[in-house]
């Protein structure tokens, strides 16, 4: 049965409200997955703390022109589409590739990925899915800012250290 206009319309409020709330979309062809693996892909979007939807194209293309700055992505709303959001860059990117890749599948391909305000075309899976999360980033950080402190801590021990030893072998000398 057709939508009505009032739902149509709650549907692009919807989906623009989803599109503001997050700022990694993911655009895909999942044409040709069977109901099991589509099911499965979307309990896989999910551990990872994506959301993964099917909307018609001419809905998700009105809220994205009531929210604007979307227009690289107008080209890639064809044919059977279903859309990830998130809120890390790398998420969609590594679950499609991992789900394609333990299936032996070419599907879902990914049409087009939208990361706060840039489009990454078809041919930038791998990349996308070879990003660091932020959570990884962020352990980096705390990586290099704490090496210097350790170095400094154990340079101003190892003084210390050498001193022990040194008293300790001339303690062993006194006793033998």
């Amino acid at each position: 049965m057709p939508m009505t206009k009032n739902e149509k319309q709650v549907m692009v409020d919807e989906i623009a409200e989803t599109l503001e709330s997050k700022s990694i979309i993911y655009l895909t062809n999942y044409s040709g997955l069977t109901v099991a693996q589509a099911n499965e892909l979307r309990n896989r979007f999910r551990a990872s703390g994506v959301e993964y939807k099917v909307y018609k194209n001419t809905l998700v293309r009105l809220a994205m022109e009531r929210l604007g700055g979307f227009d690289g992505m107008f080209e890639h709303l064809n044919g059977p589409t279903a859309i990830a959001f998130g809120q890390e860059p790398s998420a969609p990117a590594r679950v499609i590739k991992t789900f394609a890749r333990e299936r032996n599948l070419e599907l879902p391909e990914l049409k087009a990925a939208y990361i706060d305000g840039s489009v990454y075309g078809p041919d930038t899976l791998e990349v996308l899915a070879a990003l660091k999360s932020k959570d990884e980033l962020v352990g980096d950080i705390l990586g290099l800012l704490m090496a210097p402190v350790t170095n400094i801590v154990g340079a101003i021990q190892a003084p210390g250290r050498a001193l022990a030893g040194a008293i300790k072998v001339i303690a062993e000398k006194e006793e033998a």
